[in-house]
């Protein structure tokens, strides 16, 4: 009896958040098509205009043919070439954009505009994805738990002004969060506007997709065919995702803890299913084992 009770506590936490999330999917999935569907649709056409305007323009070239060019176009943007400038451009190979790239690989970022397009470079990447992904979580947990070591130090140094606990706690994580933010979602996205021209929206935008390992690739620094990078740049930027994905990583963490906290003031039955699901299952272990 016990047994299925438990079971049946599972089964409807479980199916709760199964319902929250693909209602979450479904809301995102609704928005997304109703922002960009239209937009796509006004793309696709001026392309189309673009493409018989310039048949009309060159008549000694016909649609195959320039269909054709196309595709040497499409192709050359998948390898990571950009099409746009000369043979002259600045290479995607070099140290400072290879050490960029590693760090992509191991965060899972994947912007998706660069990857190797030899057999060798490819099986190289499986393997050093398969070593360095592990390598990168350790780290980040590693940095998480120095991060949380500090922030313990500057609750503690805090509370011999102020004597309330929670008060301490409160403005310790709020000046950790403002601190972070300043570090690493204020002042790179500043000058990240500034060397690529983007807005402070775009570059703000392009760090939080970055920092997040969503990594779609429509913004990518130092990928400007017509700008010339300081070769440091991106090297600079891959150690700048590093830290910034630790301190991401611990603050999504107090997100998800205050969510949960939150859940449990408003809805006291889930904060104590939870418990007596915890309970239940030590007991059934405990059973198990004699």
């Amino acid at each position: 009896m016990a047994r299925f009770q438990v079971a049946q506590l599972k089964v409807s936490r479980t199916a709760l958040l199964v319902l929250a999330h693909l209602t979450y999917l479904l809301v995102g999935a609704a928005i997304f098509q109703r922002l960009e569907r239209e937009a796509e649709s006004n793309n696709r056409n001026h392309f189309q205009l673009e493409k018989l305007h310039f048949l009309t323009n060159y008549t000694c070239l016909d649609k195959p043919a320039l269909e054709k060019f196309v595709q040497v176009i499409l192709d050359a943007w998948e390898k990571g070439v950009n099409p746009s400038g000369n043979s002259t451009n600045p290479s995607n190979w070099d140290f400072s954009s290879s050490f960029f790239f590693a760090g992509t690989v191991v965060t899972t970022i994947g912007y998706g505009n660069l990857s190797p397009s030899t057999v060798y470079g490819q099986v190289f990447c499986v393997f050093y994805a398969l070593c360095g992904i592990p390598l990168n979580i350790i780290f980040l947990n590693q940095m998480g738990k120095c991060l949380t070591t500090h922030l313990g130090r500057l609750e503690r140094g805090m509370v011999s002004v102020v004597p309330h606990k929670q008060m301490v706690e409160a403005l310790a994580v709020s000046f950790f969060f403002i601190t972070g933010s300043l570090l690493f979602l204020v002042i790179p996205p500043l000058l990240f506007s500034y060397v690529e021209g983007w807005s402070f929206g775009e570059a703000f935008y392009f760090a939080f997709i970055t920092l997040s390992t969503i990594g779609f690739g429509d913004y990518v620094v130092g990928a400007d065919p017509e700008k010339e990078y300081i070769s440091l740049y991106r090297s600079l930027a891959g150690v700048w995702i590093i830290f910034a994905l630790a301190w991401l990583a611990l603050i999504l963490n107090m997100g998800g803890r205050i969510m949960e906290y939150a859940i449990g003031l408003t809805h006291p039955g889930f904060k104590k299913q939870e418990e007596e699901e915890e309970a239940s299952s030590s007991k059934l272990e405990d059973s198990s084992k004699v």
